[in-house]
């Protein structure tokens, strides 16, 4: 019969065994009781002696004798949980000499969706000392917004990322011309006079097109008189497997003609590359060693493959990375410039859009987006993010910084009656954040009148927050009592309040673009613009404007 002491050993020895494939440690097993039995740690003199004798016998019981015994005692492992991985998946290939890009179309300002590709880019070149270079795809002079140019660096920044190295494509057009002319003396492009729905019957059904076997001088003569050919009625086409089991692969379009002025290039040129093209050549030309990209572009790697091949040409890594789906975020750019040139949105900054400059107006923290971006990673399964998701994360990061302040919406004024002499003249002091009180402090002014929200006031009683109890009762309002205890008591609904003496006229514009109209305390006027704050029990806001009678803020959440 073992005492208490000996079968303590006896079941951490028992468990030492299982997991060590019935080869105990007297070490290990007296480490274990002195990091889960804290009561016996005052024994060790005895638990060592006593560990070893426990093991010596343990140790000669078979696997099978083990996990009786470990039954009779209830004894179960636990499995150690998968430590969760942080930050993003080691990059596949060489870590040497990184060199990687985000290279958006300037049809308007970064959007949420946009950071899905920006930051794991951002992430990986600075985790292995890489090149970050943006690359402005402006191939397609029907989808460029002029002003985007800079919107798209700014807002790279406001992500925290500066580019080694800026491209715009529409400067690159020569250099294009010169490789699409390399391919054709190759015999790996040629030029199709093919009506569009002629070349897709003959592609669906594995047929050549029968400009395919042009000789290179023809196809060259072609490719010479392309700009002054109509719109529509040529091509050149990238030779790949006519079999190919995916006809969008089969003999893809690598220029065509394009009649719209350039916001950057004007009318001089008609002949544009395809996006296959441009981005093949320019990958390969800037020293691109990794290129990240959704997975619906796969059938776009395939193509570019090709090329790659053609030119005997060291491919980039490709890795491809699911769907982002976005709840109740609105990200279409186009949509977005058609709600601003209707008045729907005020501007790209408008609250109920998902564009970078939007949420940064809100309060919503760059860094907050990063950790959300790298969290999400570049795995192929599909994520899922919502408002709710960005604002948690948002919350964990402001919580701490936030100084906190009163904001009255509709305000109605109040005069307490029957105040005791103290409240006559009287300055509240509240700390600027409760975890913080070396930040100092507020000063609220109480001389018997104060402004609360409408919607608060009704018979019955209020506390004024961290002042006094009141009686409300029709238009009268009386001074109850001081305590929060009381407060309890009497069941008294908490309520925030502005001074009369001092009240500053706030403006809060809400993530739905309507505007709450109060007062905030005298003391907001000491905030900059930029400024995060938490309205309590309101939210977390960011002061936009600061104008001489007004204060401008922008709501962020709860």
């Amino acid at each position: 019969m073992m005492d208490e002491l000996e079968e303590i050993v006896y079941k951490h020895a028992l468990m030492n065994a299982k997991k060590h494939k019935g080869s105990a440690n007297p070490k290990a097993v007296m480490g274990s009781i002195m990091a889960n039995e804290a009561e016996l740690r005052s024994r060790a003199s005895e638990i060592g002696p006593l560990s070893g004798q426990v093991v010596a016998k343990v140790n000669q019981l078979s696997m099978e004798e083990i996990d009786e015994e470990m039954e009779k005692f209830n004894l179960v492992i636990k499995k150690n949980k998968p430590k969760k991985r942080e930050g993003l998946e080691e990059l596949p290939g060489s870590h040497e000499n990184i060199v990687m890009r985000f290279a958006p179309n300037p049809s308007g300002p970064l959007h949420i969706g946009h950071a899905r590709a920006a930051v794991p880019n951002g992430e990986y070149v600075k985790k292995y000392g890489g090149k970050f270079i943006l690359r402005i795809e402006d191939t397609d002079p029907k989808r460029v917004y002029p002003d985007a140019y800079d919107m798209i660096v700014e807002d790279l920044k406001w992500l925290g990322i500066e580019a080694d190295e800026i491209y715009y494509q529409s400067d690159r057009f020569e250099i294009y011309y010169k490789y699409a002319e390399e391919l054709i003396k190759k015999g790996s492009a040629y030029m199709c006079t093919c009506e569009g729905g002629e070349f897709k019957k003959l592609k669906d059904n594995c047929k050549p097109c029968p400009h395919r076997d042009q000789s290179v001088e023809e196809n060259l003569k072609l490719w010479r008189e392309f700009p002054d050919m109509e719109a529509g009625t040529a091509v050149l086409r990238i030779k790949t497997d006519i079999n190919h089991k995916n006809p969008a692969i089969r003999d893809w379009v690598a220029f065509r003609i394009e009649d719209a002025e350039h916001p950057r290039l004007g009318n001089k040129y008609r002949i544009y590359p395809m996006m296959n093209f441009s981005v093949s050549v320019d990958d390969y030309l800037m020293g691109m060693t990794h290129v990240l990209r959704g997975k619906d572009h796969l059938a776009n790697s395939e193509k570019q493959s090709y090329l790659y091949k053609h030119m005997d040409w060291d491919m980039p890594e490709f890795i491809h990375y699911g769907r982002l789906k976005m709840e109740d975020i609105p990200l279409s750019t186009s949509k977005a410039k058609e709600g601003i040139e209707n008045g729907t949105y005020s501007s790209w900054t408008d609250p109920r859009l998902g564009t970078l400059r939007a949420i940064a107006r809100r309060g919503i923290q760059s860094e907050t987006i990063w950790n959300l971006m790298v969290e999400i990673g570049v795995k192929m399964s599909d994520s899922a993010i919502s408002w709710k998701k960005i604002f948690g994360l948002n919350r964990n990061i402001i919580e701490n910084k936030a100084n906190r302040y009163f904001f009255v919406e509709n305000p109605i004024e109040i005069n307490v009656l029957d105040c005791p002499d103290k409240f006559k003249d009287f300055t509240l002091k509240k700390e600027l954040h409760p975890d913080y009180p070396d930040r100092g402090f507020r000063k609220l002014k109480f001389n018997g009148s104060v402004y609360i929200p409408q919607e608060d006031y009704k018979d019955g009683h209020i506390r004024l927050m961290d002042l006094i109890n009141v009686d409300v009762h029709g238009d009268e309002v009386k001074f109850n009592s001081e305590s929060f205890e009381e407060s309890k008591k009497l069941k008294a609904k908490i309520i925030q309040f502005v001074p009369t003496d001092g009240a500053v006229n706030a403006e809060v514009v809400m993530d739905d673009g309507s505007i709450k109209k109060g007062f905030c305390e005298p003391d907001c006027t000491n905030l900059n613009v930029g400024d995060i704050i938490q309205f309590e029990r309101f939210g977390f806001c960011r002061l936009d404007e600061l104008k001489e009678d007004l204060l401008i803020f922008y709501f962020a959440h709860k």
